[in-house]
């Protein structure tokens, strides 16, 4: 009993309890404040914008990236250099109602050749080139050298169509040894190459046209061949679409050519 007054034991229990959840009371609100701080920075609307920026510049880095490195070599598919032996016994079909069949070494065997692997004859591009060995010929008529074009498949009148571009015969090459030994093909990779649609405008703006008929993705090439054993004098593998010879390159090495009556006298 202090002042006069009595505490009752029981009074001091229930005292220190209500200080306890006081307390506890204090304790508690000072966490939800803390959780509630941590959950707001947790959702800052800043981080989440910063993290979304990152992940765009990086996605636009690594497009940037996979397009520089598909406009260089280093995806292309890889040549391999044909040999006479491969090329001549190539078995070769005329495209009449009654094809004949034969080896090509007939094609350049006494005065050589020049011949364009057509990789399409539909298309546009292929048609371009195909006007520019055309118009070759009166000087390689004037060497005495004939110039013609064999095609993978004879769809249609794709060969017909084909034929004002290209002033030369044309036969068919069903197992595609002149696209060969390694063939090589150019998918989507061709439609992100900045050569490729350069090349595009420059046929589109020359006023050619085409189709998409047929298979397109086996490149093509052009081979120059001397007469007899005289060998492969050039050989130029189409690397993407449109990817042209160099004309000056075909005379030049058809100048070379010795016609078999020539080398025959010369021995």
């Amino acid at each position: 009993m202090r002042g006069g007054h009595r505490v009752s034991p029981g009074g001091r229990a229930g005292g220190g309890h209500d200080v306890c959840a006081g307390a506890a009371g204090r304790q508690a609100q000072r966490l939800r404040r803390r959780g509630g701080r941590r959950a707001q920075r947790a959702w800052d609307p800043s981080l989440f914008t910063m993290g979304m920026w990152s992940i765009g510049v990086g996605a636009l880095g690594a497009a940037a990236l996979a397009l520089f490195l598909a406009n260089t070599d280093m995806f292309l598919p890889k040549s391999q250099k044909a040999a006479l032996e491969y090329l001549e016994d190539t078995d070769l079909k005329t495209l009449e109602k009654e094809p004949r069949t034969f080896k090509a070494k007939e094609l350049w065997e006494k005065n050589g050749a020049v011949i364009m692997a057509v990789r399409r004859p539909g298309c546009f591009l292929c048609r371009e080139e195909a006007m520019d060995l055309s118009l070759l010929k009166p000087k390689l008529d004037e060497l005495g050298v004939p110039l013609y074009a064999v095609v993978k498949e004879q769809l249609s009148t794709e060969v017909e169509d084909f034929q004002p571009y290209f002033k030369g015969e044309i036969f068919l090459d069903e197992k595609k040894k002149f696209y060969g030994p390694q063939r090589r093909k150019m998918m989507l990779l061709g439609f992100v190459r900045l050569g490729v649609w350069r090349n595009f405008f420059r046929a589109w703006d020359s006023g050619f046209s085409g189709n998409l008929e047929g298979e397109g993705f086996i490149l093509g090439g052009v081979f120059v061949v001397g007469s007899g054993r005289q060998g492969i004098l050039l050989e130029h593998r189409e690397k993407e679409f449109g990817d042209k010879v160099n004309v000056d390159s075909v005379l030049e090495a058809a100048r070379k050519i010795k016609p078999q009556t020539l080398a025959s006298e010369e021995k």
